[in-house]
Parts: structure tokens; C-alpha cells; sequence
């Protein structure tokens, strides 16, 4: 897989997270939700103007070679009010997508898929967009609580559904390059690292359908990543349930002498994961990163432990309406 095409530039926007933070300076190639209004032409500051926060995850990554233009929805948030009232307030034009990529089977992730691939659809015309999956993401999942019983997770809308609403399925554990091979979409991580382990608790459906079983792992997790000229690898891992160092050690496997230049999205260092975070903080340090665009499920104490370690040049952390460009 190392044919991935080098693209003059990349750039990833920020549709929906944890946080809104339009008031932050922020790095010379990344522009907070105030700044990109303005150069829109924001006349007055209002509630109208203002995107919203939820607990989640959407990215629209959009690249750049020489006349060829591409872009990919990665992920949707959580629920289809963020999605729309942000895409709206930001003035993306969902229209332009060429295909999405879900990163994970969680609910808050997928939540807003069936209004993104309305909303794409009405702006292309009524074709048909690439839908890329890992065909473990559609068991029912939940969380074992300590009495033994299982708090349900909403399911990820289901095949049937995706494809009801225009989606053209893809559905593979393999490694894929998307759109003239500037996109690159994982396949299973590898868990190498001694630390990482995955969500505690978490199970889902037996193939039966009648009990539950443990799916620490998340195997169907996986990360997508563009080539930069002049930079290299920019990774998107939109949860790290596999573990942020697993992802990037992978990365830099699959793609040999390329350098890795980001890493933006969740690392999942909070709640029970919060006594791993020296250890990943650590770990990191051995690839070389120029930013840590680190957001979603990362948590204040890991973001803090980031901040302590890399400093402002290298952590710029994800909110609502931030664009990246590399």
C-alpha cells in the first residue's frame, strides 16, 4: 500500500466535537470557528452565528492535487441536530463529498449518517456515495455494569438503512485507498503496545443474538490518513479505542520511510483510561509529530499532560468549526 499519492495540500474541518473554543489563538495553518465566520463575512455576533458542541466526532477531509479536488465525510457526531445546525452555520457544502468513512461502530459517530447522506445527496445531483464500513460495526454493543447487567449503546444505522438512503456499501477488514489513491482507509490495528487495552467492559451480541460477550478490542476500528508533500502522513483516529500509540505505530508501518507529520481526533484517555495516560504521553514522543490536533474523547487531564509535553507548538486541540490545512 505504499502507493498512496502525495497531495499538495490537505485540509480538515472540524463539523462536530466535544468542545467550542472560538476564542483561542491557534497555530498559522489552523483557524478557530470566530476567525473562519469572519472571512465568510460575518456581519454581527449573535446565537445565530454560533455552532454547537456535543459529545462526538465529524470531519470533513478535503484535498488538494494540482487541479484535482476530493473530499471525505469522516464520521457524523453523534445525533442529526449538531450535524445540520454546524454543516449549516459553517456553510459546508455536503454536496462536494465523494464518499464517508465510518471509523467505528459507536453510536456517537454514526448517529447523524442517515441525515449526512440526505444532506450529500441533495447537493450532488442524487448519486450514489461510497459508504466505507468494517463489517464487524453493525452488532448491537453495550457496557457490563458492575451489578452484571449491560447498559445498551444505540445501534449504528444498519446496512439495509445506509443503503435505503444512497449509500454504496463497502465493506471490508482490508486496507483501501479512496479517490485516486489520496485517501487511505485502515485495516485492522495490530495491538502491540503492553498498555493499550482497549474499552473496559464493553461487550456485544452474540452471533445467536441471545447473550453477550466481551469486545474489549474494537477490532473494527480503523483510521484514515492523507500524504502531504513536504510533510507527510496527517492521521485521523477518531476514538483510539485501539490505543493512539497502536494507531501510529501502525501507521508507520503501513507506510514505510513516510514521515508522520498530525494526528487529529480522539485519543480516548479519559474515564477508566486516565491511568494510561503517562505511559501514551511517552510513547508518543518516539514519532516525531509537528501537531496533535487531539480532541473529541481525549479529557482535560490527558489534553494537560499533552500540553505539558509538547507544548504549544505541537498541540493544537480539536473544537466545533476549526480547520486545519497542511
Amino acid at each position: 500500500m505504499n502507493d498512496l499519492v502525495e497531495v499538495d495540500r490537505a485540509e480538515i474541518h472540524i463539523l462536530v466535537d466535544n468542545a467550542t473554543d472560538g476564542l483561542s489563538s491557534t497555530p498559522i495553518n489552523v483557524e478557530g470557528e470566530f476567525a473562519f465566520q469572519n472571512r465568510r463575512g460575518l456581519r454581527a455576533s449573535s446565537d445565530r452565528c454560533l455552532c454547537c458542541a456535543v459529545h462526538g466526532l465529524s470531519c470533513l477531509v478535503t484535498v488538494e492535487r494540482g487541479s484535482t479536488r476530493h473530499a471525505v465525510l469522516f464520521d457524523s457526531g453523534p445525533e442529526e441536530y449538531a450535524f445540520e445546525r454546524n454543516t449549516t452555520r459553517l456553510g459546508v457544502e455536503l454536496g462536494d463529498v465523494e464518499g464517508i468513512v465510518l471509523s467505528h461502530g459507536h453510536w456517537d459517530h454514526a448517529g447523524a449518517m442517515k441525515l449526512a447522506l440526505q444532506r450529500i445527496r441533495g447537493g450532488n445531483g442524487g448519486r450514489t456515495v461510497p459508504f466505507h464500513v468494517h463489517p464487524g460495526m453493525f452488532r448491537q454493543r453495550g457496557v457490563r455494569l458492575p451489578d452484571g447487567g449491560v447498559r445498551l449503546m444505540d445501534d449504528v444505522p444498519s446496512i439495509a438503512e445506509l443503503e435505503g438512503l444512497g449509500a454504496e456499501i463497502v465493506s471490508t477488514t482490508a486496507p483501501q485507498h479512496l479517490l485516486d489513491d489520496m485517501f487511505h482507509v485502515s485495516g485492522e490495528i495490530p495491538r502491540v503496545t503492553p498498555f493499550e487495552r482497549g474499552l473496559p467492559n464493553q461487550v456485544r451480541r452474540t452471533d445467536d443474538g441471545r447473550g453477550w460477550e466481551p469486545d474489549e478490542l474494537l477490532m473494527d476500528e480503523r483510521w484514515l490518513a492523507v500524504n502531504v508533500k513536504d510533510k507527510g502522513l496527517v492521521v485521523l483516529s477518531a476514538c483510539s479505542h485501539a490505543g493512539i500509540v497502536n494507531v501510529l505505530t501502525h501507521a508507520q508501518a503501513s507506510f514505510p520511510g513516510v514521515k508522520l507529520h498530525a494526528v487529529l481526533g480522539g485519543l480516548h484517555l479519559s474515564g477508566t483510561n486516565e491511568k494510561i495516560i503517562p505511559e501514551t504521553v511517552a510513547a508518543m514522543r518516539s514519532f516525531g509529530l509537528a501537531q496533535i490536533g487531539a480532541g473529541h474523547c481525549t479529557g482535560w487531564r490527558a489534553m494537560a499532560a499533552l500540553a505539558q509535553a509538547f507544548g504549544d507548538d505541537v498541540l493544537a486541540p480539536s473544537a466545533v468549526g476549526k480547520r486545519y490545512w497542511f
